[in-house]
């Protein structure tokens, strides 16, 4: 057979074996080892967990179980409820401060956790009852948190953005510092929305009530003396000290990223014991059990991964399928916009782990051809992929939403968010006109490369 049509069987392949509802894992295994049996050597077949492991000793790869365990000690304390009362008490004066302080919790979460999935459910189950409670309109109470919930793949620690590093072979500690910007971008354009929406439906409820409608909770004010502000910091400082100190572990040269990760890992663990007295055996089976599911879960997803990605570079697909992009000539960003409009389809049906380990063979030689950097494109693309976390018909986000509140109907919860899409869309377009808001800071930290 020719390359072209072991190609297109490859993808069809994919294609069915995944839409018969396998696991992604098994699936991507299975499609590569039986390519494996019908187009390689015998003796390939042999080498299987070989590859797999050559594939997956890497260092920087150590680091993602160490940040799962970091995010879990995080998500099964009372930290995120905590964060978010916090940062509500000094916000509750300014208009739409409520939304505002869930935007704030969800980033700072995100930061702590790097989970997108554990942002949402830990912020979700506090903000949206009290945005509810405050006369917040369902879809777009859940509309904050399911946005605010995907910056936990780009705010560093992002196991997300690890994987790119290892898949580009680019510098962790460069991604890590190019999705800072980006991440206070979205972060001041979702809390800009959430101010004028807020101010709208506040508007929309005076009128009603002016009218002699119901009166709104929107109308309501809410009081915090100072020392009802003071008196929630002591439980939230101690991991905004945590976050920091891993930052500057990391960047002031005093730890590698694996080395970083099992800090934090540890730090976690012995804060959530001393603030929230979760030591006993039982209190911390929950962390260490999550922790190894999700672990073994992922691993597993980026060996399968992997492995694909093997085949499909011996096989020749992935480089066929380069030259054949670069052999199209086209402009520079039309190539972009191309490459980005697989990435969403794509994440229709795959989560991130799966889009970069399986694309990066294919995308990444005909734009670093173009002249892209691809550390400035490892944060384009995970923005795109954060899209993918909550737009239908898959988004991760939108059903944590509709779990976390499941009074408010997938309908509001869909239209809810789609705005934020748009947030995000503009951010991407912002990144293409001025790249510095990514490279900037790792060049300014680091050095240009």
């Amino acid at each position: 057979m020719s390359e072209l049509a072991i190609g297109l069987s490859y993808g069809a392949a994919t294609l069915l074996v995944m839409f018969s509802g396998m696991p992604i894992a098994f699936a991507l295994g299975t499609v590569a080892v039986s390519f494996m049996y019908f187009f390689m050597p015998a003796s390939s077949l042999d080498t299987v967990t070989q590859n797999v492991y050559e594939e997956m000793a890497s260092i920087t790869l150590l680091s993602i179980p160490l940040f799962i365990m970091k995010g879990a000690a995080i998500g099964k304390s009372r930290a995120g409820q905590d964060l978010y009362s916090a940062i509500h008490a000094w916000l509750h004066k300014v208009p739409g401060g409520l939304g505002i302080a869930n935007v704030f919790a969800c980033a700072l979460f995100a930061a702590m956790a790097g989970s997108s999935p554990a942002t949402c459910s830990a912020i979700g189950s506090a903000g949206i009852p009290e945005m509810r409670k405050r006369g917040y309109s369902p879809g777009f109470a859940a509309g904050i948190i399911a946005a605010g919930g995907t910056l936990g793949i780009l705010l560093p620690p992002s196991i997300v953005m690890i994987l790119y590093a290892v898949a580009a072979e680019q510098s962790l500690g460069r991604l890590f510092l190019a999705g800072i910007g980006p991440g206070l971008l979205l972060v001041a354009l979702f809390a800009g929305y959430a101010v004028v929406r807020a101010r709208k439906e506040y508007q929309m409820a005076l009128k009603v009530y002016e009218e002699g409608g119901a009166k709104s909770a929107y109308l309501d004010k809410e009081h915090f003396t100072l020392a009802q502000k003071v008196e929630m910091l002591p439980r939230v400082l101690p991991f905004l000290v945590l976050l920091i100190g891993v930052m500057v572990a990391l960047y002031g040269g005093y730890a590698t990223p694996s080395e970083t990760a099992g800090l934090g890992g540890l730090l976690a663990l012995g804060l959530v014991a001393v603030v929230y007295g979760l030591w006993r055996p039982k209190d911390v089976m929950p962390i260490l059990s999550s922790t190894l599911k999700e672990s073994t879960m992922l691993m597993l997803i980026i060996g399968m991964s992997l492995l694909y990605s093997y085949v499909m570079s011996h096989l020749h697909i992935s480089q066929s399928a380069a030259h054949w992009i670069v052999g199209m000539e086209l402009s520079r960003w039309v190539l972009l916009s191309v490459i980005l409009l697989m990435v969403v389809v794509l994440g229709f049906f795959l989560p991130p782990v799966s889009i970069i380990l399986m694309t990066a063979p294919i995308i990444l030689p005909p734009l670093k051809a173009a002249g892209f950097d691809l550390i400035w494109f490892g944060v384009v693309m995970t923005i795109v992929m954060e899209m993918g976390l909550i737009h239908p018909p898959v988004g991760l986000n939108i059903f944590v939403i509709k779990n976390v509140a499941p009074d408010i109907s997938l309908k509001e919860v869909i239209w809810g968010v789609m705005p934020f899409l748009g947030l995000m869309f503009a951010a991407v377009f912002l990144l293409c006109l001025f790249p510095e808001i990514a490279t900037g800071l790792p060049n300014l930290v680091m050095g240009v490369k």
